[in-house]
């Protein structure tokens, strides 16, 4: 079993901003897998559901982004899944607008949801990173950056990108962090 967790923050205030990328990539993924209902959960929404056959939770944690280990610890214990068979789907302010990046372990790179994260479970779980640009790009704060919302131009770019992540999702469930990482690679480079 794997449990797949898109980051955001809860209420309609925050939805569609560059913090709530992963819950915009849960609800991609959800929709193209025919997931059941999401259900309030583990201090979160889950819904169950099948990718390449293999039973997958997917989690979008309701705590607030920086209590999500809450959430996360929770459904891993009670379904005991194993660190390596989580994967994180969260925001990225240090990769450029779109960029995506894989990897399993590592730091939180000043990311509160993940040091979150990583002190309930441990930092050895998969993360997909993607590229919401930088604060420095836009000339603000790191907080007001993250909850800003999308302009139309890059919601067009990064709705590509969800699609990539929810059509490719299946390789990083059957073939592991490693290939599935070259795999974003390439698709990086179109």
């Amino acid at each position: 079993m794997h449990l797949v967790v898109g980051l955001g923050n809860p209420g309609e205030e925050y939805a569609k901003t560059r913090h709530n990328i992963g819950f915009m990539a849960a609800d991609e993924i959800h929709s193209r897998y025919k997931f059941s209902p999401f259900k309030t959960k583990f201090e979160g929404l889950l819904a169950e559901g099948l990718i390449n056959g293999e039973k997958t939770l997917l989690l979008k944690p309701q705590t607030f982004m920086n209590l999500s280990g809450n959430s996360v610890n929770k459904v891993a214990i009670f379904y005991k899944i194993p660190s390596e068979n989580i994967i994180v789907i969260h925001d990225d302010k240090d990769l450029a607008l779109g960029k995506l990046k894989a990897k399993i372990g590592g730091s939180a790179g000043g990311h509160n949801g993940l040091k979150n994260i990583d002190s309930q479970i441990g930092p050895n779980y998969n993360r997909i990173r993607i590229g919401v640009g930088s604060p420095q790009e836009h000339h603000t704060d790191t907080v007001n950056f993250v909850l800003s919302r999308f302009s139309k131009a890059e919601m067009d770019t990064l709705q590509e990108r969800l699609e990539f992540i929810s059509e490719s999702i299946p390789e990083l469930i059957s073939k592991g962090i490693a290939q599935y990482s070259n795999i974003i690679g390439m698709h990086n480079t179109k």
